[in-house]
């Protein structure tokens, strides 16, 4: 179920094993392509139809009322709002930290430069709601958007074939303060945000998870609207030495490869018994996991243990596969740190399991993933703000610099640059 590769000999087929792309296919590409084009053109009437045909239900009214947000928060389990709240103020609290102010300073003779930081208007924060529901994407989602400042913030979900949603995801978009929630998805969901129509504002930004549909969808309305990312199947690596619990191990790879059969989870260690345990253990445990048969197609086609001299080649490893999450169950993760370059989130010690930041902790759990941790960064602040910049220029300075700039616009034969800011020198008498 689990292929060991042994590093230092099978690199390269090591990389062949976990190559990551995010590829749509022809059917794929064909269907949203359509689906962007008639919502552009036909509008709500588009809208309606596709949310009929994928999701069996007829539009009425396209919205959850706020009755039925209030009640499905007060119908829901007591304990599980208390840790809905209690995650939604821990995730606050460490978005707050994330949070950006503009900035102005003054040069010589009058001079200000500065920059200006606003948030985006609307933004369209995506909740899958289909197969599966998940109250946590919810929150992180509109946490960030809400410390930005952005000011209309919009949910959409898509509703069973009766226009109902999640109740776990109402009792969450509650405890957000988030009280619009559109009943639809899918890449029409997209398209309606991406162009607007009669019922759907336009917004300037769309935000979280679905499926491929929706991920392409996504990739072809960027331009009309700022999008976060192309997200790809789930992945997590671990770094362990012989310090490590087999037990810890084999349950937090399972836990990443029950989301998907696509899903990645890869054991890195410079210790042969614990990779060996590992291995035997995920065999024996995996028959008592709910979805045990994704498990067992994840790791088989995705699954790795990767044996290496020691961990510092461990972490070259690690850079190699820049993933999602990175687990380190060693000695003193804090040592190896420096080590590790590329990854969207780190887990420090056998105690800080990804489970803590999916859910709870703080930090943003919507990561980069297919390797794009190399230039990629989780979901924060600063995806729901734009900077401005500022120039207040005086008449002595431009006085001083003017033929400067002028001499460079010249050089890349801009000529109206260049008599833009000599017209202002002669009337300095320059």
């Amino acid at each position: 179920m689990l292929r060991l590769f042994t590093y230092a000999e099978e690199k390269s087929e090591l990389q062949r094993h976990l190559s990551r792309t995010v590829t749509f296919e022809p059917e794929v590409r064909e269907v949203v392509q359509e689906i962007l084009t008639n919502i552009e053109k036909r509008g709500d009437k588009a809208l309606f139809e596709y949310t009929e045909k994928f999701q069996g239900f007829k539009p009425g009214e396209i919205t959850v009322s706020a009755d039925l947000i209030e009640e499905a928060y007060r119908s829901a389990d007591r304990d599980f709002v208390a840790i809905l709240e209690e995650a939604y103020n821990n995730i606050t609290a460490f978005h707050k930290h994330e949070s950006e102010r503009s900035f102005f300073y003054e040069g010589e003779n009058r001079v200000i430069l500065g920059q200006r930081v606003t948030p985006l208007e609307r933004v369209m924060l995506y909740v899958p709601g289909g197969k599966a529901a998940y109250p946590s994407s919810l929150l992180m989602n509109v946490v960030p958007a809400q410390v930005a400042g952005v000011q209309e913030i919009f949910l959409t979900t898509p509703c069973d074939s009766e226009g109902r949603v999640s109740s776990h995801i109402l009792a969450a978009a509650h405890v957000a303060g988030i009280d619009t929630i559109y009943k639809f998805g899918g890449a029409q969901a997209v398209a309606a945000f991406a162009f607007g129509t009669e019922r759907v504002p336009k917004v300037d930004k769309i935000t979280g998870p679905g499926n491929k549909y929706v991920a392409l969808a996504k990739k072809e309305v960027f331009g009309h609207v700022s999008i976060d990312s192309i997200a790809g199947p789930s992945e997590v690596a671990v770094i362990a030495d012989d310090s490590a619990d087999p037990e810890f191990i084999v349950l937090d790879l399972f836990a990443q490869s029950e989301h998907d059969p696509d899903a990645s989870s890869v054991l890195i260690t410079d210790s042969s018994e614990l990779a060996e345990a590992v291995k035997t253990l995920a065999t024996e445990k995996v028959s008592a996991m709910q979805r045990s048969d994704i498990i067992q197609q994840a790791l088989a086609a995705n699954g790795a243990i990767v044996l290496t001299k020691d961990i510092r080649e461990a972490c070259e490893v690690s850079n190699m596969i820049a993933p999602e999450h990175l687990e380190l169950h060693v000695r003193d993760s804090w040592e190896i740190l420096p080590d590790l370059k590329h990854a969207g989130a780190i887990f420090m010690g056998s105690y800080s399991c990804e489970s803590v930041g999916d859910y709870f902790a703080g930090p943003n759990h919507t990561l980069p993933t297919n390797g794009t941790a190399r230039f990629f960064s989780p979901l924060s602040v600063r995806d729901f703000i734009k900077h401005t910049s500022l120039i207040s220029y005086s008449k002595e300075q431009l006085g001083l610099s003017g033929e400067k700039i002028a001499q460079f616009a010249d050089h890349e034969n801009l000529q109206a640059h260049a008599e833009a800011v000599r017209a202002r020198l002669r009337k300095l008498g320059r």
